[in-house]
């Protein structure tokens, strides 16, 4: 039985950095990863721009899901809040370098915010993933 399912009507466009839908099936277990900034272990923004921002905020989900049992392959969404006036082209090339090409990408919502709790913050990213059962 397949756990997840990615949708993606043909009589919408594709693209291969989301897919319209994902659906889990009962029997996964689901991570919610909080929103991560591009802070360092002791809490201080990177660099005062989206890239830098983008690839530690990714660095810090993706320990995060490792440390949930979770691999990269198992997210299935992602909401993205990028502070008002920063480039959106430069954040998601930054993503795409840390993400990559991987097949059955999740299905994804940005947004445009006028600011993140952490000062100096350009960018948050949070997740949900579902973990299939070991076995």
């Amino acid at each position: 039985m397949t756990l997840i399912t990615h949708i993606n009507p043909e009589s919408m466009h594709s693209n291969p950095a989301f897919s319209w839908a994902v659906r889990v099936a009962a029997g996964a277990d689901l991570v919610f990863i909080g929103g991560q900034n591009g802070v360092d272990g002791s809490g201080q923004v990177v660099a005062p721009d989206i890239a830098s921002q983008t690839r530690q905020a990714l660095t810090n989900l993706l320990t995060v899901l490792e440390a949930a049992g979770a691999k990269p392959e198992d997210v299935v969404k992602w909401t993205i809040l990028i502070k008002e006036g920063a480039s959106l082209q430069e954040g998601f090339a930054a993503f795409g370098e840390v993400w990559g090409q991987r097949p059955n990408p999740p299905a994804i919502t940005g947004a445009f915010v006028a600011g993140l709790a952490v000062p100096g913050a350009l960018v948050e990213i949070e997740a949900v993933a579902a973990v299939p059962p070991a076995g």
